[in-house]
């Protein structure tokens, strides 16, 4: 790994990296100390308990919270605000956290739940599995591989107080060994097969491909014939496009005919022969280290451990959210241990300056963080990973009234997301108008890195890579299907070895489905296919970018003048009979005054790409287009510098500044901030190089 992420991570672990407003960075007018040595009967004013054992910390948050909230109501806050420290230990919380408008802090004096400086906190929604006892159930051990059979261990959960398991398919409870999420029982135990045939073939088909609508087919082989007899096995498929999965609940299987039938309702789009697939939650399927499985009838948990378990090795998800923010403001967590939650760790909901700082957020079976509605909210400087469905989700703004929220994911490193929802999970997903993402390095997910939506956001400085690795007709960066949605750029961004699943394509900058009036300018692609993408939008400019070895850099189609065409017939007819597309009034104000070429849309070949610069791009190896013929002659090309040698400064060692005698600084050309792009901080900022590997 790159060594300033490994910097960036050290400087998280000892609560050295600081983001934000003066505010949050002055001294507290106030302290409290949460210990798990400490008692709730004390004043909390203390670090560590007194000589007498008379005074000293708090032992629990909701302790510190009512202190906090006796001090505001005694008078206001003391200038500088107040921040309740907690001391290193894990803390096992048996309810959510849960802050509301009474946790209220001002600008002036804000509150700050915090990590002692160099001690780790955790604050964990799961239980641990202390004791695990050798399998000696005759009819267990007949089901399991012969293999497996002395290395499985089991423990009763229901004895433990954990009742509530949660259904297989999504939302239930995952176990944890050693920090790390394990493989709920599967075959293969990686990667898919593929299905051999459809058991009943009619006419559905989409796009001219052929499939069946019956959720019954013919397999290959006789791996299934294990699963007879399973309580709860379930498939999991790409059952008719490469971008669209689900988990299905097996009906039945017959291995006369090797056929698979599943439980209704059936998958939206229906099933083809050769899509992809794999068995989960098959107690037969227990057959390799790190692998588990729970009888949810009886409570018992099976698991074959990667090594042998101690007291506090394996931990199971029970709690669904960790903390939530509602009508709040001024409040953040800074330095924690976030982790172990079913659902979103932390939600924040109309509320204002509340921030998520310098957290490691790990092992969720749900989203990071989810900030929805308020203003000047989100989350910086934190390490999120192994998600089971997103990171950060920003949504804020008015999109009516145009107003912005100030939303932000900023300086995060995100990665390894996705272990359970797979597709249509991002890193950081923006909706509303008016939000930022920054400065994050985001990287090892099977779909897309960030999805946005809205007006007027902001995407730039950040570093995407390994991304769509289960997904191909994927963006790594992905808006679609609006007229409306404008004022949005997307700059200086870096994204790089990005190919789709088995390396049969996707796309960097995905603008799908008439997407229209985004800014592309300043990014550098490399090893992207299909780098930047038009997909039959309007009034977008793709200009002063690096294309290096993509195929193509870029592409524009005119779908809505042919097969896409149903979508903006949508929009005409709605304009037509309710003077609004997408239910927004497009020609007044804000959206006349702001978005002048919305304004006449209608009256203006509606369907057809106009308005579309691609200017002062730079194109090294590779394709430069694949640009559909009946678009090209509503494109605008300028200054390109194709298959001619730019002139970098280094490029086998990453550095694609350009020397002063480019012939692309001739053209218009400016040069990137590249050093400016992904993880930064106060410290290191400048010292921080952009690495292309």
């Amino acid at each position: 790994m790159r060594s300033y992420v490994a910097a960036f991570t050290a400087l998280l672990a000892a609560g050295l990296l600081f983001f934000g407003s003066g505010a949050y960075a002055a001294e507290p007018g106030a302290t409290y100390y949460v210990s798990q040595d400490g008692n709730d009967a004390w004043t909390g004013t203390l670090a560590a308990p007194n000589e007498f054992s008379s005074d000293g910390p708090f032992i629990t948050l909701e302790r510190a919270q009512d202190a906090v909230r006796a001090l505001k109501l005694a008078g206001p806050l003391p200038a500088g605000g107040v921040k309740v420290v907690l001391r290193g230990g894990r803390y096992a919380l048996k309810k959510t956290v849960e802050f509301t408008a009474e946790d209220a802090g001002t600008a002036e004096a804000p509150i700050c739940f915090a990590a002692q400086p160099g001690e780790k906190v955790f604050l964990t929604g799961g239980v641990r599995v202390p004791a695990f006892e050798a399998v000696s159930d005759p009819a267990i051990l007949e089901r399991v591989s012969p293999e497996a059979r002395a290395a499985i261990v089991q423990s009763d959960l229901k004895a433990l107080g954990v009742a509530d398991f949660g259904a297989p398919n999504d939302g239930g409870v995952e176990l944890f060994f050693q920090d790390k999420p394990m493989t709920l029982s599967r075959w293969p135990n990686e990667g898919f097969v593929n299905i051999k045939e459809l058991a009943v073939p009619d006419d559905h088909q989409i796009h001219g491909l052929k499939g069946s609508k019956t959720g019954k087919f013919i397999y290959d082989g006789d791996r299934p014939s294990r699963w007879i007899g399973e309580k709860d096995a379930w498939l999991h498929g790409y059952w008719f496009w490469d971008w669209s999965d689900q988990r299905q609940k097996i009906a039945s299987i017959d291995p006369a005919t090797s056929t698979i039938a599943l439980v209704e309702p059936y998958h939206n789009y229906g099933y083809r022969k050769g899509q992809w697939y794999y068995a989960f939650n098959v107690l037969a399927e227990l057959d390799t280290p790190g692998e588990w499985y729970l009888d949810r009838e009886k409570g018992i948990l099976y698991f074959w451990p990667p090594a042998a378990p101690g007291p506090e090795d394996v931990v199971v998800s029970v709690l669904p959210t960790l903390v939530t923010m509602k009508d709040t403001a001024n409040l953040s967590l800074r330095g924690l241990v976030l982790e172990t939650s079913r659902a979103t760790a932390v939600t924040i909901g109309n509320s204002t300056g509340c921030r998520v700082e310098g957290c490691t957020i790990r092992n969720i079976g749900g989203n990071a963080v989810s900030v929805g509605g308020g203003a000047n909210s989100g989350v910086a400087g934190c390490e999120i990973y192994a998600l089971g469905k997103g990171g950060i989700s920003i949504d804020g703004g008015d999109r009516a009234t145009l107003a912005p929220a100030g939303l932000f994911a900023d300086n995060n490193h995100i990665h390894h997301w996705g272990r359970w929802s797979r597709m249509y999970q991002s890193a950081v997903s923006m909706n509303g108008v008016g939000n930022r993402i920054s400065h994050n390095l985001i990287h090892d997910a099977p779909h897309m890195a960030i999805q946005f939506g809205g007006n007027d956001h902001v995407i730039e400085f950040n570093e995407i890579h390994r991304v769509c690795t289960e997904s191909n007709d994927a963006g790594a960066i992905y808006a679609g299907r609006n007229w409306t949605m404008r004022g949005n750029v997307i700059r200086n961004n870096f994204l790089h070895d990005i190919s789709g699943f088995q390396n049969k394509g996707c796309v960097g900058v995905y603008l799908d489905d008439m997407f229209a009036s985004a800014e592309i300018t300043g990014n550098l692609f490399k090893n992207v296919t299909m780098a930047a993408f038009l997909g039959g939008g309007r009034d977008c400019s793709i200009v002063n970018n690096i294309f290096v070895d993509c195929n193509p850099a870029i592409h524009v189609d005119a779908r809505a003048l042919n097969w896409a065409a149903y979508h903006a017939d949508e929009w005409v007819k709605e304009a037509a009979e309710k003077g609004t597309i997408s239910g927004i009034a497009y020609n007044k104000p804000p959206y006349s005054d702001k978005y002048p070429k919305l304004v006449g849309i209608i009256e203006d070949e509606p369907k057809a790409p106009k308005g579309n610069i691609i200017a002062r791009n730079i194109c090294v190896g590779g394709k430069w287009d694949n640009i559909e013929e009946i678009a090209r002659p509503f494109l605008a090309f300028e200054n390109n510098l194709l298959d001619q040698d730019p002139l970098f400064v280094d490029a086998a060692a990453g550095d694609y500044h350009l020397k002063p005698e480019s012939p692309a600084l001739a053209l218009g050309f400016q040069q990137i901030p590249l050093e400016q792009i992904g993880l930064q901080n106060d410290e290191a900022r400048a010292a921080i190089p952009v690495r292309v590997e």
